[in-house]
Parts: C-alpha cells; structure tokens; sequence
C-alpha cells in the first residue's frame, strides 16, 4: 500500500521543520582554514561541517520523527524515545549472559527460544536498577503486540552487534518483568543499504542476531512500519522536500561567504 497524498505531504513537512530546526540550532566550527576556505569558499566548508553535524543526528532528528509519522496510520501506539523503565531482575541478568555465552561459542540463534528464557525469569530474583532505558521507536499493534526498535547507522562493525544484542535482551527483560504475558519483539532497524544494488552484508551479523526476527534493513523497515511501497514514496518525499528547501539553503550557507 502506498503512502496517500495525505501522508506524503505530513511527511515532507515533517522534513522540512526538522531541517529549519538544525539549522536554527547549528553553530558552525570556529577553527580557522585559511587554505581550505580560499580553495572550496567558506559556504562549502560551512556546507560540509552540517552535513557531518547531521549524519551524526540523523537519527532523531530525521528518522524517528519521520517513522512516527508513518507508523501512525498502521499501529495503535507509536512513541520515539519511549522510557522503557530501569527495573530488571538478577535471574533475567543470569540468564541473559548464559544466552549470550552460548552464543559466543557458536550456539544457534533463535530470538523466540531467547524470548521465553527470558520471560521464565523476568519476576523472579532481586531486583536491580539500571539506569533509566530509552528505545528509539517503540509500536504497540492493534492485536497489543509490541515491537521496539533500535535504530542504527548502516554499517555497524562486527562487534557492535554484541552489546546491541545485550541491550535487545535487557529490554525484553525489563519490558517482560512490567507485563510478563506481553508479546514482545526487539529489533535492529538500519535505515538504507549502502551496498544497493547488492544485498546488505548480513554476515557481520551472523551468529549474534536472529536475521529473520532482529533485524529490519532499508524497505524492510520503512515498508513494515506503514505498508509495501512506502521506502519508494518515502525516498520521493525526502528529494521533493529537499527541492523546496534548496533556496533556503542555499540563501543560507551563503551569508558564510559574507563573512
């Protein structure tokens, strides 16, 4: 199902107020480059350090907003930076590191096994308190299933993929010790493939995460959020706001030259 021109349109503008917003906020870097400025023209620099700036919060400033916006239509509940809780019990810690032991040493992965270790333990034991746990993009269905995302850079190295997996336990843990009968999933969510047309590398992930369950890559993520064809129409979107910002951005970064 593809985005109605309802929805194209919130989502063009939900761009363009996060970008005005960046742009309210930035503050450029101060160092002095003489030669670089004199070479490229400070506008350029200037164009160069916000676009580092953004890479770096791109993903709440751009993603989450924009897959709230999406996820409205198809889920009951959609919260971005969802306060998970901090209450998680030593029995579920215990068993979380068995988990991830047998998975170091080459145990098979399977994220609804992990799931149900889990929940056997999720009340039981004392109770620890972390500090408090945000998740990125968190859903509840309309059949009450919940499904939080981590939303990640398109090329974690290999062993980031290990703390990620903790961290998708700890939260089923700590989710499954507020609401133990909960249907509950976590998952890695990466935004594009950098490796288009080419399949997205998956080995790095291999032996850690579930790739069936754990992890959503470019239009499996964006098309599962608010239905198939919407990573086309979104990617549509993302280049006509870009066309109507291009006079306010180009009127902006020129006043660097004035400089």
């Amino acid at each position: 199902m593809a985005l109605s021109k309802k929805q194209k349109e919130h989502i063009a503008e939900t761009l363009k107020v996060c970008l005005r917003e960046k742009f309210q906020n930035y503050k450029p870097e101060t160092a002095n480059m003489p030669f670089h400025y004199r070479l490229l023209g400070k506008d350029r620099m200037a164009l160069f350090s916000f676009i580092q700036s953004l890479n770096t919060t791109f993903g709440t400033s751009i993603y989450e907003p924009v897959a709230k916006e999406l996820a409205k239509e198809t889920f009951k509940e959609v919260y971005t930076q969802f306060k998970l809780g901090n209450i998680i019990t030593q029995d579920a810690q215990n068993e979380i590191q068995r988990i991830m032991n047998d998975l170091s040493v080459g145990g098979d992965v399977n994220k609804s096994e992990e799931t149900e270790r889990i929940r056997k333990v999720a009340q039981s034991g004392e109770v620890n308190k972390l500090k408090s746990v945000k998740v990125d993009l968190f859903l509840v269905s309309k059949e009450d299933e919940v499904f939080m995302f981590d939303l990640k850079t398109v090329k974690p190295n290999k062993g980031d993929f290990i703390s990620y997996k903790r961290n998708m336990l700890e939260w089923i843990a700590i989710f499954l010790y507020q609401h133990p009968k909960a249907k509950v999933n976590t998952l890695l969510s990466i935004p594009y493939n950098p490796y288009e047309p080419e399949p997205y590398k998956r080995w790095t992930m291999k032996g850690m995460l579930d790739l069936k369950k754990e992890v959503k890559v470019a239009e499996e993520f964006w098309d599962f959020l608010a239905g198939e064809g919407t990573y086309k129409d979104l990617l549509d979107c993302f280049e006509n706001a870009g066309i109507a910002l291009r006079p306010e951005i180009d009127a902006y970064f020129a006043k660097f030259n004035q400089k």
